[in-house]
C-alpha cells in the first residue's frame, strides 16, 4: 500500500492492483486498486477502490484442491492397473508352484507367504482404485440407515472398549440414494476406525443421518456442492482434532499422521473415491482439541425425485458390471467347488487375449493344466486373426479390457459379427469406460477382476461354459 500511494503521489498512471487479507480474519480477502488523484482536490493523494474477493479465493482454493486430487487419482489409477497385472502373474505362479508342492515340503510355507502377501498387496491396489474412482461398483437404491445398521456390529467390534461410546441418530423417512452398499459400509467403517484412533483416551462417536433439502445446501458453506436434494451422513468424534495445515491433505493417498507401520494413508483416500464415484461430496470439519466431523452428502436417488436414471451395463447374468467374486473372498456363494471345476479330459477351447506377457503365459499354463486347449493372442487384432484361422472353433474368449490397437469390448463386437454365439469373459483391474462406450446394450459377457488366482480363473471359465 505504501508503494502504491507513493506511486500515486508521483503521478504514475499504471499502478498494479494488489491483494491482502483482513487484519484479524485470514478468510477475508480484498483486492486494492490505487489511482493517482488527478483533479480530486489539492490534498488528495490517491483514489483507492477495495473489492472483497473472499468467495473467489475460496473457489480458487477449492478448484486447486480438486485439480490436485484428480491429478493424483489419475496417476494412482494407472499405477494400480499396472500393479494388478504384476500381482495376477505372481498369484498364478504361486498357485502353480503350490499345486506341485506338498505341505511337508520346505518351500511350501514360503509359497503360502508369497501368496498371502500378494493378496495383501491386491487389497492396497483396490484402495488405490477406489481413490481414483475406477474400482468396480455394484450400485443399488438403498436406505443408508439400513446400510449403517447392517455394519453396526462390525463398527462396535472395531471401535471396541468401554472408553468409546457409540451413538446413532437416524432420521426418519430418509430419502433413498444409489450407491454400492458394500463399499459404503466400508466408508463408514473406515471413518469410525479413524475416529477411534483420534480418541486414545476414550470419547463419544456419533453417526447420524438426515435429509438435506435443496434450499439448505447454501447454509452448509460448501460452495462446490450444487443446490439439490441430498442425504447427509455425519461421523463425529470428540477426539484430538486435525490441525488446519493437515486438514487439506487428509484425502491424499499415502498421507498419514499415524506412526510408521500403523497406517498406509489410503483409508481416507478410499473413502473420498467411493463417495465421489457415487456422485457425492465429502467434507471434514475439525478443531484441534475438540474433535472432527466428516460430512458425506449423497444425492437423493433421481427416480425417487422424479427424474430418469441410466442403468449401468450388465454382465451375462444381468448384473451390473462387477467382480464375479466379492471383495475379500475367493468366490461368491454360487461359485462351483474346486472338485467340480476340473475339466481335465474335456475339449473346451479357450482363446486368451492379454497384452501383458507374464499374465498371458501364466494364464495359459494354468488353463492347460485344467484340461483346456488354449490359444493366445497379445492384441484384439491378433485374436481376430486366430478366430478366422480356426474358423470360429473356440468355445470361449477370455480377454483383457484395455489393450493396444483394439480393446476388449471392440473385440467382442467385431468377433460376434461372424460368431454371434461366441462366449466372452472380460478381465480387468477396473470397469473401464470402454464398456459403456463400445458394447451393445444387449451384450452378454462374464467379468473377472484383476488380480485373480487359479481358482477364480478356472471357476469363471467353468461357469461361463456351464451357462451354455
Amino acid at each position: 500500500m505504501r508503494d502504491a500511494l507513493a506511486a500515486a503521489a508521483d503521478g504514475q498512471g499504471e499502478i498494479p492492483p494488489f491483494e491482502g487479507c483482513h487484519a484479524t480474519d485470514d478468510n477475508s480477502h480484498f483486492r486494492f486498486f490505487v489511482h493517482a488523484a488527478r483533479g480530486a482536490g489539492p490534498d488528495a493523494v490517491a483514489l483507492v477502490y477495495v473489492i472483497e474477493i473472499s468467495e473467489q479465493k475460496s473457489l480458487e482454493a477449492q478448484m486447486a484442491r480438486t485439480q490436485k486430487l484428480n491429478a493424483v487419482a489419475t496417476l494412482a489409477g494407472g499405477i494400480a492397473h499396472d500393479f494388478n497385472n504384476v500381482l495376477t502373474a505372481i498369484l498364478l505362479s504361486a498357485d502353480h508352484l503350490l499345486l506341485q508342492s506338498r505341505a511337508s515340503d520346505p518351500e511350501f510355507a514360503d509359497l503360502v507367504e508369497i501368496k498371502r502377501n500378494a493378496n495383501r498387496a491386491s487389497g492396497l491396489v483396490r484402495q488405490l482404485l477406489a481413490f481414483s474412482r475406477q474400482q468396480t461398483m455394484r450400485p443399488e437404491v438403498v436406505d443408508l440407515n439400513d446400510v449403517i445398521g447392517d455394519n453396526r456390529m462390525m463398527i462396535e467390534r472395531l471401535t471396541g472398549g468401554s472408553d468409546i461410546r457409540l451413538t446413532t441418530d437416524f432420521a426418519r423417512d430418509l430419502w433413498p440414494v444409489r450407491t454400492d452398499p458394500g463399499q459404503f459400509g466400508q466408508v463408514i467403517t473406515n471413518l469410525c476406525v479413524n475416529a477411534r484412533d483420534a480418541m486414545p483416551d476414550g470419547g463419544k462417536l456419533t453417526v447420524s443421518t438426515r435429509n438435506v433439502a435443496a434450499d439448505e445446501v447454501a447454509s452448509l458453506g460448501l460452495r462446490e456442492v450444487p443446490e439439490r436434494e441430498f442425504v447427509a451422513v455425519e461421523v463425529a468424534d470428540t477426539g484430538t482434532g486435525i490441525a488446519p495445515d493437515v486438514l487439506d491433505k487428509i484425502f491424499e493417498p499415502f498421507f498419514t499422521t499415524k506412526d510408521v507401520g500403523k497406517g498406509t494413508g489410503l483409508g481416507l483416500a478410499m473413502v473420498y473415491g467411493i463417495v465421489t464415484q457415487s456422485g457425492g461430496y465429502l467434507h471434514a470439519i475439525s478443531e484441534v482439541g475438540k474433535g472432527t466431523k466428516f460430512v458425506i452428502l449423497l444425492p437423493r436417488h433421481a427416480n425417487a425425485a422424479g427424474s430418469h436414471t441410466v442403468d449401468a451395463p450388465k454382465d451375462h447374468k444381468g448384473q451390473t458390471i462387477a467382480a464375479a467374486f466379492s471383495e475379500g473372498n475367493e468366490s461368491d456363494n454360487e461359485a462351483p467347488r474346486e472338485e467340480d471345476m476340473d475339466l481335465t479330459g474335456q475339449s473346451a477351447v479357450v482363446l486368451l487375449v492379454e497384452d501383458e506377457d507374464a499374465v498371458r503365459r501364466s494364464g495359459k499354463r494354468m488353463l492347460e493344466m485344467r484340461g483346456f486347449t488354449v490359444h493366445e493372442a497379445d492384441t484384439g487384432v491378433h485374436a481376430l486373426k486366430i478366430l478366422e484361422k480356426l474358423d470360429g472353433a473356440v468355445d470361449i474368449v477370455v480377454s483383457d479390457v484395455v489393450m493396444p490397437e483394439m480393446d476388449g469390448p471392440t473385440l467382442l463386437r467385431e468377433a460376434r459379427k461372424a460368431y454371434p454365439e461366441l462366449k466372452f469373459i472380460f478381465v480387468s483391474g477396473y470397469a473401464d469406460d470402454a464398456f459403456a462406450k463400445n458394447l451393445p446394450d444387449d451384450a452378454k459377457f462374464g467379468f473377472l477382476p484383476k488380480p485373480y488366482n487359479l481358482k477364480q480363473l478356472v471357476a469363471s471359465v467353468w461357469e461361463m461354459l456351464r451357462e451354455g
